[in-house]
């Protein structure tokens, strides 16, 4: 795939009519669109995965990490956000 090259007539027509539309109505065509260059299921990445969430659940149940409340997480999140 050359993504460098120029883009057919067509192409362009889709990309300035999807370009016009709201953010909500590109936001669900730009997710439709990446959910299409799936080319199927990586087993490999799914097990690393597994293992990961299973790395960290144990970590969690054992005490090696500590974890927040939903809450204190938003709030901290909201603050980073209003203050970029």
């Amino acid at each position: 795939m050359d993504i460098l090259r120029p883009m057919p007539r067509e192409t362009t027509d889709v990309l300035s009519t999807g370009l016009a539309l709201p953010v909500r109505e590109r936001a669900r065509i730009a997710h439709e669109l990446l959910l299409s260059l799936d080319e199927g299921t990586d087993a490999d990445a799914a097990q690393a995965w597994v293992a990961e969430l299973e790395r960290r659940a144990s970590e969690v149940r054992s005490g090696e990490v500590a974890t927040e409340d939903w809450a204190t997480v938003r709030s901290r999140l909201t603050d980073r956000w209003h203050h970029r």
